[in-house]
């Protein structure tokens, strides 16, 4: 099976704007339909609260045509427009939906940021990551969502293989970013957030990433819109994943990045695997 993934930073923008941002993000859409994908993960749908207007609507289906598709969105008292996830899955699947509730933090539970599918064979579910913020000011609470998030994982391992994936938020190692010794404190290279993100991995999951790759360096998921040249430069970092359970690793075909052009942010990750 085929699966894609990507933090699409409003999905909600890519369907009704015609900025120019608007229109490159169009154009990788096109790229990932080009590739005939079983499921596509979003994150960051910044839809609202209420889910897609019959505008989007109309959209999804001449853009992600063939496609069901699921949501999850931000809730009040949380920020309005604000993160959200969405599962796309061609029209032959029925799997069952779960918007599962951590016990996390402040309004983390309320702000759209995970959704489960149960294949009946396996689960597959999508995260985005709390990023710890401006000055760290929400680094304490991105602590808690790690734990918990990593105790939801187990969980769902302990029932049935999951395949795993989102932004989560966090360069692991200092391979997965240009520049690590300039972003020791920086929100997503802590050693706090490193270290939630190897707690996870020794819950039982591989990053199929490194586990097809190895220790390559210089490919990453992520460009800074803040510094214009950060794509041209490769200046960039690896936070965006997709993770299987450890019983799954041999049967990853393939784990790897899909180029979106000159569109800065985030860009498309792809995971073949024989399931």
């Amino acid at each position: 099976m085929k699966f894609i993934s990507w933090n699409i930073d409003s999905l909600n923008a890519a369907l009704t704007s015609d900025s120019n941002r608007a229109i490159l993000t169009r154009k990788v859409i096109d790229t990932i339909m080009s590739m005939d994908a079983d499921v596509i993960a979003l994150q960051e749908t910044k839809l609202p609260s209420k889910g897609p207007s019959k505008k989007h609507i109309q959209l999804l289906g001449e853009f992600f045509e063939g496609y069901s598709y699921t949501w999850r969105s931000s809730q009040e008292p949380a920020r309005k427009g604000y993160a959200g996830t969405m599962f796309l899955y061609k029209e032959e699947y029925k799997p069952e939906i779960i918007h599962p509730k951590i016990e996390a933090p402040d309004t983390m539970d309320l702000e759209g940021r995970i959704i489960t599918l149960d294949f009946g064979e396996f689960y597959l579910t999508q995260v985005y990551t709390p990023n710890a913020g401006d000055g760290l000011k929400r680094l304490a609470e991105r602590q808690v969502w790690d734990v918990k998030y990593a105790e939801y994982l187990e969980k769902l391992d302990q029932e049935k293989p999951v395949l795993a994936t989102g932004d989560y938020n966090v360069a692991h190692k200092e391979i997965d970013l240009a520049h690590p010794n300039n972003n020791r404190r920086s929100a997503g290279f802590t050693d706090e957030e490193r270290e939630g993100f190897t707690n996870l991995l020794a819950k039982g999951f591989t990053d199929t990433f490194r586990h097809i790759h190895g220790d390559i360096e210089g490919v990453y998921s992520w460009w800074g819109q803040r510094v214009k040249t950060s794509k041209i430069n490769n200046s960039g970092w690896r936070i965006d994943y997709w993770l299987v359970s450890d019983r799954l690793a041999d049967k990853v075909e393939k784990s790897e990045m899909i180029d979106s052009g000159e569109r800065q942010d985030h860009t498309p990750i792809l995971l073949e695997i024989e399931i």
